[in-house]
């Protein structure tokens, strides 16, 4: 007798915990994006119509790599690399840091249906470049690689 009432009450505590633990985590979801919690009505079924909120949870990544790290003026570096959670289509940009600031430059790429991105970059200035590869929005990008132009 005593072993059902202790399964009961450890069953009732976890449930209890499970609870405690799930509000609080929705509370803190609510108040941290600044919204109210939806209320759930019933519909002529019985059904709740709760909709699930529109936070966005995908997330990106965009690898790169040079086939060079350093070239002479005039030369072309090959970018290549691939992306995850970013569309095939998907318009990618080559941006360069100019006076601490990343900037756009006019050279894009399109992604592959295999995730894959192949850009092209023929460098005119001497100087060390630090260039990334970023979505046309600005939303992800790569790590920076460093290509020397003497």
């Amino acid at each position: 007798m005593s072993v059902t009432r202790s399964r009961r009450t450890r069953a009732l505590a976890a449930g209890a915990l499970s609870a405690a633990l799930l509000s609080t985590g929705t509370a803190g979801v609510v108040a941290a994006a600044g919204a109210t919690a939806p209320k759930p009505s019933m519909t002529p079924t019985g059904m709740s119509n709760v909709k699930p909120s529109h936070t966005p949870t995908a997330m990106g990544s965009i690898t790169v790599s040079a086939d060079r790290k350093a070239v002479k003026v005039g030369n072309t570096v090959v970018f290549t690399g691939r992306v995850k959670g970013i569309k095939a289509g998907s318009t990618l940009v080559l941006q360069h840091r100019h006076n601490g600031k990343w900037t756009t430059l006019k050279t894009t790429a399109v992604v592959n249906k295999n995730g894959t991105y192949t850009i092209k970059r023929t460098f005119t200035k001497k100087g060390t470049e630090q260039v990334r590869v970023s979505t046309k929005s600005g939303t992800f990008h790569s790590s920076p690689v460093t290509v020397q132009v003497s």
